[in-house]
């Protein structure tokens, strides 16, 4: 009899980040990666953003596991926000453990470890419908592995993030002939990474990197600020390699040190003693012998460079002769940022290197890798994840290329799910796949409407009308009050608030006169007439906010408040006066 199997895609497709992805095997759902994404410049004030949440309420009770492929923020990101409520397992090797216990206890201080457990490239989980193991890939932070499930009708591989590189180093090498014994096996399903896929030249060896990097820090005469994700250990590596030659490196983002510290722990990291100094030693070093290594908060190097090149930083201000090294390679996403970043260090009197514009460079695996894995592999369905629409899209028209059928290839969204009858995947059911946004502590509290208003507020401002009242008597007490933030200069438009002062007291008469009174009511005609006056008058949508006060309400509450006081003060003064009778009378009997 053959097994029900379904996949979900619950986040990463036709998007950048928040890697997600569920494999169901009769009763047990394995979950591949849990990460988060960070917001473009639409989200207004999100911190972050990460998979729907729903999904683990609704099959909570048949999750076997959490497994992770590397120690990235888009594959473990979403963690702190899972275990706050789930207790599920969750595997990974031995760096991309210890890296997703550090996002959990920053978000979660009381969470316990006992729900992590560290697996290598040998290790192979029985479970009761299903069996998973590992093999070695080729990332930009070591111990990266990719994922096998398997299963009665054949194997589905989920690659995470990966590349082809034989230049690369022992510990980041992609174990070809592990992939070669799944293909032996028969693989039923591929989840690939499309992150790189429209890249027309091969990624540079890591041998070629490292030369470009020791030069640049060898020929330049000043203080080098050089920028990277804290996660890329890759990239941090040969930035202390480079700067061993007579450098000295301070680190300074919040992630910095506890990446670093505990890769170097581990192992994972060489540096040389001495190499690192800390704060108080900054002044007694000269430029030419410092190296500053800029990983940013939650690993975003470039918003910490802006701050440096304002002079808004807590501790690095850009000076004249620093050189700023960016050397993480962008999404395409960001490169707006990027521009408008070295701008601000040109100005402020530096000079810009980045190793993206040198050097082909990603962590992810060009076209030419993809087509190498799936003539490898030789998967009877194709499910191209990990990046934005048009990278899928072309993912796919690799794939054809290499001898797929189109028809055995799914471009998915999230939330879509796949289930396997008589031998084919066809779409079914969808799946909680929508995004929860983060704003500080807040999870999911920030939906399409707060975020609509955020948008608002940052184009037009906000216009507050106050207005007091006496509902009884059916009179305005006061002139009605108006401020406004980000709309206009209220000293120069005179005429406009005052235009908007009569509006308010015309829509208040109105309501008085011809409806019963309602407090939303009369809140909604002040909104909608003032909304209409102003967009009249600028041709611009600001918020309105009514402020509608009743003075006989106040007077009333306060004349109850005074008669409770008086007769609590009563009934303390008889008690008083009992007591005192009730002693005397005791007093005379004695």
């Amino acid at each position: 009899m053959s097994q029900k199997i379904k996949i979900m895609i619950l986040g990463g497709a036709r998007e950048n980040g928040k890697n997600m992805y569920a494999v169901q095997v009769e009763d047990e759902i394995f979950i591949m990666d849990a990460g988060l994404k960070y917001p473009d410049s639409s989200l207004l004030g999100i911190d972050v953003v990460i998979p729907d949440l729903d999904f683990f309420r609704d099959y909570g009770d048949k999750i076997a596991g959490i497994f992770l492929t590397h120690g990235h923020a888009d594959s473990i990101g979403a963690l702190p926000y899972i275990l706050r409520d789930y207790d599920i397992p969750v595997f990974g090797s031995k760096l991309t453990i210890e890296l997703a216990k550090i996002a959990v206890q920053r978000e979660n201080r009381r969470r316990k470890n006992d729900l992590f457990h560290v697996i290598d490239a040998d290790t192979e989980i029985e479970f009761k419908n299903a069996n998973v193991s590992f093999f070695k890939t080729t990332h930009s932070i070591p111990d990266s592995l990719g994922i096998d499930i398997s299963t009665k009708e054949g194997e589905i591989v989920y690659t995470g993030d990966f590349k082809f590189d034989p230049s690369a180093k022992e510990g980041f090498r992609t174990d070809f002939v592990r992939l070669s014994e799944i293909a032996q096996k028969g693989v039923l399903a591929l989840l690939s990474d499309s992150t790189n896929a429209e890249a027309n030249f091969p990624n540079d060896r890591q041998t070629s990197i490292e030369k470009y990097i020791f030069n640049i820090f060898e020929n330049y005469e000043g203080r080098i600020i050089a920028a990277a994700k804290a996660s890329n250990i890759v990239r941090v590596q040969e930035i202390f390699q480079a700067a061993a030659t007579g450098r000295h490196v301070f680190l300074t983002g919040r992630d910095a040190g506890k990446i670093v510290y505990t890769a170097m722990k581990l192992g994972y990291l060489n540096v040389p003693k001495g190499l690192l100094v800390h704060s108080k030693d900054l002044k007694k070093i000269p430029d030419k012998e410092l190296v500053i290594l800029e990983t940013g908060r939650m690993g975003e190097p470039l918003k910490s460079l802006q701050k440096m090149a304002t002079n808004r930083h807590r501790m690095i201000k850009i000076k004249k002769g620093d050189l700023v090294f960016i050397a993480t390679t962008p999404s395409h996403s960001v490169e707006t940022m990027v521009a408008q970043t070295s701008d601000m260090i040109y100005r402020a009197g530096g000079t810009v290197k980045e190793l993206g514009r040198d050097k082909h460079t990603s962590g992810h695996a060009t076209g030419r890798d993809l087509q190498l894995l799936i003539d490898t592999l030789k998967p009877k369905f194709l499910i191209p994840v990990i990046g934005e629409y048009r990278l899928l899209e072309i993912h796919k028209d690799l794939a054809i290329e290499a001898g797929m059928n189109k028809k055995d290839i799914f471009l998915p969204h999230n939330g879509d799910a796949y289930a396997l009858e008589k031998g084919r995947f066809y779409r079914t059911d969808a799946v909680p796949g929508e995004d929860i946004m983060i704003d500080g502590s807040g999870v999911g509290d920030v939906g399409n409407i707060v975020l609509r208003d955020r948008e608002v507020l940052s184009d037009d401002g906000v216009f507050i009308a106050a207005v007091t009242i006496d509902r009884k008597k059916k009179k305005i007490i006061s002139e009605p009050r108006v401020s406004t933030r980000g709309f206009v200069y209220i000293k120069a438009n005179h005429a406009l608030m005052n235009g908007a002062s009569d509006v308010i007291k015309e829509a208040v008469n109105n309501n008085f006169e011809h409806k019963k009174f309602d407090w939303t009511e009369l809140k909604q005609d002040v909104r909608n007439d003032v909304e209409k006056y102003l967009y009249k008058q600028t041709g611009r949508r600001p918020v309105v906010l009514p402020v509608v006060m009743e003075v006989n309400q106040n007077r009333h509450r306060a004349m109850a408040r005074r008669n409770n006081q008086e007769n609590n003060s009563e009934k303390r003064q008889n008690r008083r006066n009992y007591h005192k009778k009730d002693s005397e009378q005791k007093k005379a009997k004695a």
